[in-house]
Order: C-alpha cells, then sequence, then structure tokens
C-alpha cells in the first residue's frame, strides 16, 4: 500500500492559508490588492471585532464575469501570469493566485462582482472553502468581498490571534501601507461604523494622503525628493528634522507600489538623517522606488514584504542622493544661499540646529530677543529666538495648565497631530545627559544640553516636579505612603481652618500627614511626608485645608490630587532659598528623568528655556 497519497485541496487551502493568511490584516492586504489590480478607482474596508469578525473589501474596479467569478476560488489560478516569464515581470500587487481560495478555505466567504455594462451580476458563497453555491445578483459594477468568522474552523489558529483592538491596528495599518503607495485611490475604512481612514484620491498632492496617515502636523513639513538614475526612479516626501517620531513608525518604502520592510533601505534613510536629528528620533519619510521589474524579485516572500535588488547598491544610492539633497539645501529654512548659510556648514551646525529646532523652535511668529516670546511649541520658528517651554501662560508659569479640551468633550490631538512639549513629555534620558555649569541670578540653574544647547532650568519647579511623582505613586502604592518624618509642632488655626484639618484626619493620613486636635482650635502636627521636614507647618497646613476633598468623598488620586499639588509645591520651596549642590542638582536630574510630567502642578515649567548653539552664534555676529 503507498504511503504517499495526494492532499484534497481543501487541506493544500489551509495549508496555503497558515502562510498567506497570518491575521484579518493579511486578508485586508490581499483583498485590497486585488482591489487595486483590477483598477478601482475606490475601496472601501468595512471591519467588524478587529477584522475577526468581518471583512468587507469594495471597489469600483472592471469586476469580472460568472466564470472569473468562481475559478478566481481554485487555487494557483490567476490572470496576471501566463508563462515562466511573466514571473520575472511582475507589475501587479498580487501574482500567486493563491490569496482568495487560501482565505476562503478559513472563513465563510461570499463574493459579489460584475463586469462593466453587464446585465446580471455574480454571488458566490462557501463555507471553509467547500459547499460552493453560485448564483444570480444586481449588476452592480465592482466587487464586494465578505469574510465572516476568520479562522472558525481552525481554532488552533483562531486562539493565537491577539485582543481585538490589537487586531485592528494591524489591520488599520495595512490600509494605511496601501493608501500610501496608491494616492490616486481614494481609501477609506471603518471599524463598527466608526471612521479608522479616510482620504479621498490626491494625485496632486500626495502629501494630503501621508497627512491623513500620520497627521495634519506632518503636512507642513513635507518636502519632495527625486533622483532618477538608469533604471532606478526615487521619488517620495521627506519631513525636516523639525518633525520627527520616537520610533520607526513614520519610515515607508514601497517598491514599484508594493510595501517593503528591507534593511537596507531603512538603514539608507537613517544615515542620511543621522548628522540632523537628536539621540533617539527617527524621521518621517514616505519613498517610491520605481525599478524594472526584470531587476527586482518579489517572490521571495510568502506575504511579498521581502524583495530582492539586483543592484542593490545602486537603488541605496540613489535614495542616499535624493534625501541628502533635501536635507542639505534645508528648504524648511528657505532655499539657495540663505538655507545653506542657515544651515551652517557642517553636519555638527546642523545636529545644533535639527536638536533644539526639534522640540522647541518649531514654526513661529518672529520674536526678538527682549521682546514678546511665543508660548507654545507651534508658536516657536527657526532663527526666532528663545521660546518658554510649556502650554502655560507666559515664561514663568507653572507646567502646563489642564489641556483647554478636557471639559468639552473633544479629544485631545491624536499622535501625530501635535509635538509633545519638553515640559510635558520630556525625551528618554535628557534631563541626565545635562551638565550643570553655574547659576543666574542666584535662581536659574545653567545646563549644558546635548548637541551644545543652552538649558535653563527652574530649581522650584524640577523639585516639585520630582516630589509630585513620588507623592502620587505612594497614593497609588497598595503598601500605603512611605515612611513619614517626625514633625512636631502645635498650631493654632481660625475656626474653619482647624476643623477642615479634624474632619479631614483620614485624608490627611493617605497623604502621609497625622494631625490631632490639641483642644480648641490648636491642632498638633506629628508627621509629615518625606522632603517636607522644615516647611512653614502653618502655610502647609493651611493651604492643605483648602484643598482636601470634601468629607466622605472617595479617597484617591483623582480626590486628593489638589492636595497631593500643595505637598509637592511646599517640598520645593527650600529650592528657591538654598541653592542645590552639584551633587543635590544631579541626583534631582536623574528623578526628572524616571517622572511623570502629565499630571499638572502649580509650578511646573522645570525647562525655561533652551537655546541652540547655532542661534547664539547667529546672534554673536
Amino acid at each position: 500500500m503507498a504511503r504517499i497519497a495526494r492532499l484534497s485541496d481543501v487541506l493544500i487551502n489551509k495549508i496555503a492559508a497558515g502562510e498567506v493568511v497570518e491575521r484579518p490584516a493579511s486578508v485586508v492586504k490581499e483583498l485590497v490588492e486585488n482591489s487595486l489590480d483590477a483598477g478601482a478607482s475606490t475601496v472601501r474596508v468595512d471591519l467588524s471585532g478587529g477584522g475577526v469578525d468581518r471583512i468587507i473589501v469594495s471597489d469600483d474596479g472592471h469586476g469580472m464575469g460568472r466564470q472569473d467569478a468562481t475559478l478566481c476560488l481554485d487555487r494557483h489560478a490567476t490572470s496576471k501570469l501566463r508563462e515562466l516569464d511573466d514571473l520575472f515581470h511582475i507589475d501587479s500587487m498580487g501574482f500567486r493566485g493563491e490569496a482568495v481560495p487560501a482565505i476562503a478555505s478559513v472563513s465563510r466567504f461570499s463574493l459579489h462582482t460584475a463586469e462593466v455594462g453587464a446585465d446580471v451580476g455574480t454571488r458566490v458563497t462557501l463555507e471553509g472553502g467547500v459547499d460552493v453555491v453560485v448564483e444570480d445578483a444586481p449588476p452592480r459594477t465592482g466587487t464586494i468581498i465578505t469574510v465572516e468568522d476568520l479562522f472558525f474552523n481552525v481554532p488552533a489558529r483562531r486562539k493565537f490571534l491577539r485582543r481585538g483592538d490589537t487586531e485592528l491596528k494591524h489591520a488599520e495599518e495595512a490600509v494605511v501601507r496601501l493608501a500610501l503607495a496608491n494616492p490616486d485611490v481614494g481609501f477609506f475604512a471603518t471599524h463598527e461604523g466608526n471612521e479608522l481612514f479616510s482620504s479621498a484620491a490626491c494625485p496632486e498632492d500626495p502629501r494630503e494622503r501621508i497627512a491623513a496617515a500620520l497627521g495634519p502636523a506632518c503636512h507642513p513639513h513635507l518636502f519632495p525628493v527625486e533622483e532618477r538614475r538608469l533604471g532606478v526612479s526615487v521619488t517620495g516626501y521627506a519631513a525636516s528634522p523639525e518633525f520627527t517620531f520616537p520610533n520607526a513608525r513614520g519610515l515607508y518604502t514601497f517598491v514599484n507600489r508594493r510595501f517593503v520592510r528591507d534593511r537596507g533601505l531603512i538603514g539608507t534613510i537613517q544615515r542620511a538623517y543621522q548628522d540632523f536629528l537628536a539621540a533617539g528620533r527617527q524621521p518621517v519619510v514616505v519613498l517610491n522606488i520605481d525599478v524594472d521589474p526584470v531587476a527586482v524579485d518579489v517572490n521571495v516572500h510568502p506575504q511579498k514584504l521581502e524583495v530582492r535588488f539586483s543592484d542593490a547598491r545602486g537603488v541605496y544610492e540613489a535614495i542616499s542622493a535624493a534625501l541628502n539633497r533635501m536635507l542639505r539645501a534645508a528648504p524648511w529654512l528657505g532655499t539657495g544661499a540663505d538655507a545653506q548659510a542657515a544651515m551652517g556648514n557642517t553636519p555638527r551646525d546642523a545636529a545644533h540646529y535639527a536638536h533644539a529646532v526639534e522640540r522647541f523652535l518649531t514654526r513661529a511668529q518672529e520674536a526678538s530677543w527682549g521682546g514678546p516670546l511665543p508660548t507654545t511649541l507651534d508658536a516657536a520658528a527657526p532663527g526666532s529666538g528663545p521660546a518658554p517651554l510649556s502650554g502655560a501662560p507666559g515664561p514663568m508659569a507653572g507646567i502646563p495648565a489642564p489641556l483647554p479640551f478636557a471639559n468639552t468633550g473633544m479629544r485631545p490631538p491624536a499622535f501625530g497631530e501635535a509635538q509633545p512639549q519638553l515640559n510635558e513629555a520630556p525625551p528618554p534620558g535628557y534631563f541626565a545627559a545635562l551638565r550643570p555649569m553655574g547659576m543666574l541670578g542666584g535662581r536659574f540653574h545653567i545646563c549644558e544640553g546635548p548637541g551644545g544647547t543652552l538649558v535653563v532650568l527652574d530649581p522650584h519647579a524640577a523639585l516639585e516636579r520630582a516630589r509630585l511623582t513620588t507623592y502620587l505613586r505612594a497614593l497609588d502604592d497598595e503598601k500605603g505612603p512611605p515612611a513619614p518624618s517626625l514633625f512636631g509642632t502645635t498650631l493654632e488655626f481660625p475656626v474653619a481652618v482647624a476643623k477642615s484639618l479634624v474632619e479631614g484626619r483620614e485624608a490627611l493620613c493617605r497623604l502621609g500627614v497625622d494631625v490631632e486636635p490639641f483642644g480648641g482650635t490648636t491642632v498638633a502636627l506629628k508627621t509629615v511626608p518625606p522632603g517636607l521636614e522644615g516647611a512653614d507647618a502653618r502655610s502647609l497646613l493651611e493651604a492643605l485645608a483648602r484643598a482636601l476633598p470634601p468629607r466622605g468623598a472617595t479617597l484617591d488620586a483623582v480626590t486628593l490630587a489638589e492636595a497631593v499639588r500643595v505637598l509637592a509645591c511646599h517640598a520645593a520651596r527650600k529650592a528657591n532659598t538654598v541653592p542645590l549642590s552639584d551633587a543635590q542638582l544631579r541626583a534631582l536630574l536623574g528623578e526628572l528623568d524616571r517622572a511623570d510630567f502629565h499630571p499638572p502642578c502649580s509650578h511646573g515649567t522645570v525647562v525655561v528655556l533652551e537655546m541652540p548653539l547655532l542661534e547664539l552664534e547667529r546672534r554673536a555676529r
């Protein structure tokens, strides 16, 4: 008896699904690519349950007749290859004829399609790749494919899927990649009725598509890049060093409109930017690399995410030349000789400039050294002078007050729609990298920052931010606040203050403050949290009496937030009278790198000013 048997078509398709259909995002990618190959001008993707429950991809392409509609469900049935030589001249997104049958074999699948001018359309339905039903349907031009209950018949595969929101993010990213590669096609994606991505066709200005994908804040920072060499064409857009991300989520490379993850391409882009970006930042670049299909092999990865160039070095050199031309010209500063002069003559000058501009001096109105200063990141422009680094009014105000949309029902800017300010979200390791140089006016600490920048710190705000983080984390700690420090003093207060303190003893205890009634309106203060030793007890308790939550309120980080801000502010007052030693300052800078900069506090503008060396050199001319 023969040991070798031919596998059934159903089993073959399920095996293929293991390579082609990794998750809902894979289904979205394969079906949308088929829509693009069909000449669609608009593609819509509707998802439910993160794409696991349902995926609907509809297009207005040329559609299919009945014969093609049924044949496309057969493995290796494709309209894109005929001869062996065609495999070396691939100019379509799909070509293997594996995706549709593989998807159908692991889902409840239906296809509704019709050719232009057809009197009747075709609907094909099947479950798990079997029980095919073909019937007439309305002659809707284009194709609609519905995929439901993905992996319903392969439970071992389904249990390895991530949570719905994680799968949804991958599916959304699949749409974004295809949309960036095809700005001449309209893309619309929803999830259970909620819009995920929406962008009409924009062939005249592809920057609109990039802004739709990465946030509108990037649009004014995008500049065209282009390099054409024998057999290689590099086009696209790259953001100036003013607009970056902390990771590589803004790097997109396409080869003949196919998204690829090629280490060589990404490395070439990163090397082009290395002299212009601060440490830990990544550029935003969307590049299309067009090469002769003969010169690239797209059949080296099951999901076609990798390619192999016949002349990889030539491709990398073309990309490098395109990006270097844009970066050296510094078009965000102007054009021609002025741009070159503003940028400096060496990469080091460019790095000084970009490092500062990255976080502080982007896109502002003109401001002189002694004139009114902009108060937000987006209000500062290259060459406009120093800018206070806070959203609060005035250069010496506290860390930005709660955002104006906090109580209005409006959402905060999404990631990529606004660059974070340093006093709200400092980059990792920023404060530990500062080198203290001295004091200014007996109050401010002067430091040298990365890239040769001049940084001015407010020690009161710095210490307050560090203590605020400590006290808030103590509230969240199930072990309770850290061991309090003995204080020992009695104070007499007005009746209202004494009553508030006595009635709020439980809340004060949660904060690490122990008070007891001492007869009449006198209160004994026994302990305070670490860092408040030597604080003005009267001023502290009076401020706490005003900040305590109403009697009977739930005692948590929300209701006690105002009281915690009082503790932090009073713990930092010593910095106003006794300058920090060099060792104390370095320890404090280390605490700031571990601090949480999101909760507001009374005086939060830790970095009062940062000025790049290049800007100082300009003013010295």
